[in-house]
């Protein structure tokens, strides 16, 4: 019989213990927040847009199919994922007083850096806080913006997306090997340069793609948006912004494609931080999740931006990486709905760290284990809540198969209802349909019931709290205060 010699079973035992330490072993963390881009603008979903490493990360790790923010804008989006809670409940909307301390005091990061962890960030903030605070979350912090055709410190020139990419190299080449990290990486791009006569201004090498490509039109364009309401028409920023990029057939094919180009220029330099993960010896240990702020129209309905409760608007990709991931989860895809709101507590999950009992959103690690629980959401509650006298505020629902959302700043109020498996463009609007009456009570108090969990009626900010002259001071519609 057969006996193995102790040297072997020694390496066997030993073999044992470090795959078990890698299990117990708090991992680093690489979060990576894209902006404006929308679900479908990977590889691996429209086979067009070049995004090699992204798409890499999918074959690896898992992909959320119906992930979504909880608002469609860059600055609430980004308070909610920092602070894990719903816009209702942080109050940001951007043109608002800075977010309030306690909340950034009990942020993703600030936590992270409690429980012993490196902190970074690397790129746009966009949350408006309190002079100082900053320095409470982060070991180091380097915020960067527009415009992309930037400088480096020596002042060469550089793509702000190459700079963004160059700053967290630096950053995971500065990290110690006795305690693990966390870096978040956020990034301008896709983000138009508003002010800027082209909007859309990619690296230069990434001219060469796209060039034998021609973009497909966009879903309800003209004929669709001449229906639309005239604070949805051409009173709205949507519009207003669509005629800065896409009026016209020529600017529209060369707007999309520096879209395009923009999301390939993030793409490459997610593969130099995965490079530099790998060069420093740390893959085996280093979580990577890869999500956007908000979704983007690209000339659908006739517009252009966010801030809407479309589908384009809200859902978003998400893809996380764990090489501690059994081979079977390797390219696994989930339809669990995934939102922004849950980004906080999976860092913490992963980190053994306990979320605070204020926030709102759930670790994603069951699901990305593949254990999603039985009474995982089934719907969730999503709004826009704006200062801006062309973004109309709005606050809805999304269910597994039914889209519902009110425009709680019109008076009357408008409600758009969509059924999603038969009308997945949201082309026709059944509000005013006598056969979907009695749905559309069932998720108006649906929404009521997910609206008061996290916050309850919005009361817009005064015009002496926001200390400036904003024309889009209201009182609150007291339409569903009472129904």
């Amino acid at each position: 019989m057969f006996r193995p010699a102790p040297v072997v079973l020694a390496l066997a035992a030993l073999s044992l213990l470090a795959a078990a330490s890698a299990q117990t072993q708090r991992p680093n963390l690489i979060f990576i927040l894209t902006d404006d881009q929308r679900a479908d603008m990977m590889g691996n979903v429209t086979p067009a847009i070049v995004t090699p490493e992204m798409d890499r990360i999918v074959a690896q790790g898992v992909r959320f199919d119906r992930a979504f923010v909880t608002t469609p804008i860059c600055m609430a989006s980004r308070a909610t994922i920092l602070s894990g809670l719903w816009q209702r409940t942080h109050r940001y909307t951007g043109g608002a007083p800075t977010i309030n301390n306690d909340f950034i005091l009990s942020s993703y990061p600030k936590l992270l850096r409690d429980a012993g962890y490196q902190t970074g960030y690397v790129g746009k903030w966009h949350v408006e806080v309190e002079d100082g605070i900053i320095d409470q979350l982060f070991d180091s912090y380097v915020r960067l913006r527009h415009p992309y055709e930037s400088k480096r410190k020596d002042g060469s020139p550089v793509h702000l997306t190459d700079l963004t990419g160059e700053l967290a190299l630096e950053y995971l080449d500065s990290t110690s090997r006795d305690r693990p990290f966390s870096l978040s990486v956020s990034f301008n791009a896709p983000h138009a340069e508003d002010w800027h006569p082209m909007q859309y201004i990619p690296p230069d090498w990434t001219e060469e793609l796209y060039q034998n490509y021609t973009v497909p039109p966009p879903a309800l364009s003209e004929a669709f948006f001449d229906t639309l309401p005239a604070f949805l028409g051409n009173e709205s920023m949507n519009r207003h912004r669509w005629h800065w990029r896409f009026d016209n057939e020529r600017k529209r094919q060369l707007m999309t494609k520096n879209y395009y180009r923009l999301i390939a220029g993030v793409d490459r330099v997610v593969g130099r931080i995965r490079a530099k993960v790998e060069e420093l010896g740390v893959a085996d240990n280093t979580v990577i999740i890869l999500m956007a702020d908000n979704g983007y129209f690209l000339g659908e309905r006739g517009w252009a931006g966010k801030w809407k409760p479309h589908e384009l608007s809200i859902r978003v990709p998400l893809i996380v990486y764990d090489p501690r991931l059994p081979q079977s989860r390797r390219g696994a895809k989930t339809d669990a709905f995934a939102l922004n709101v849950d980004i906080p507590p999976t860092l913490l999950d992963y980190a053994g760290v306990s979320a605070p009992g204020t926030w709102q959103g759930e670790s994603l690690r069951p699901i990305l284990n593949g254990d999603k629980p039985a009474n995982w959401r089934k719907e969730f509650f999503h709004e826009h809540l704006s200062t801006h006298p062309t973004i109309a505020d709005y606050e809805g629902l999304r269910t597994e198969r039914f889209k519902y959302a009110r425009y709680i700043d019109q008076d009357p109020v408008y409600e758009e209802v969509y059924d999603l498996q038969e009308d997945p463009d949201e082309a026709v609007n059944l509000a005013d349909r006598p056969a979907y009456f009695q749905l559309i009570r069932e998720l108006r108090r649906k929404c009521d019931e997910l609206r008061d969990q996290v916050g309850g009626i919005w009361i817009p900010w005064t015009e002496a709290e926001l200390g400036r002259g904003h024309t889009k001071i209201r009182k609150p519609n007291q339409y569903w205060t009472n129904r």
